[in-house]
C-alpha cells in the first residue's frame, strides 16, 4: 500500500471511529435524555426515573466511557497503521 493510500485508509478508519462515538453519544444524551425521556420515566431504577437518570447521570457516564474507548481504539489504529509513538 502506498503512503497516500495508507494515510487515506488511516483517516477513513479514524472518521469511522469518530462517527460511531458521536452517534452513541448523541443517542444517549439527546435521544434518551430528551426525546425518549417521558417513555423512559415510566421505568424506575433505585427510586429514580430512568429518563431523568439518563439526562443527569447516564450521558455523563457514557461520555467518560467513550473517551476511554476512543483512546484505546485510536492506540490500536495507530499501531495498525504504524503511526504510533515509541
Amino acid at each position: 500500500m502506498s503512503t497516500n493510500e495508507n494515510k487515506a485508509a488511516y483517516w477513513q478508519a479514524n472518521l469511522r471511529l469518530l462517527m460511531i462515538c458521536l452517534t452513541i453519544w448523541f443517542v444517549v444524551s439527546y435521544g434518551f435524555g430528551i426525546l425518549l425521556a417521558e417513555p423512559l420515566n415510566a421505568i424506575q431504577i433505585g427510586g429514580y426515573k430512568l429518563g431523568f437518570w439518563f439526562a443527569q447521570q447516564g450521558s455523563i457516564y457514557t461520555f467518560v466511557a467513550l473517551i476511554f474507548y476512543y483512546a484505546k481504539k485510536m492506540g490500536d489504529l495507530d499501531r495498525q497503521f504504524d503511526v504510533h509513538e515509541d
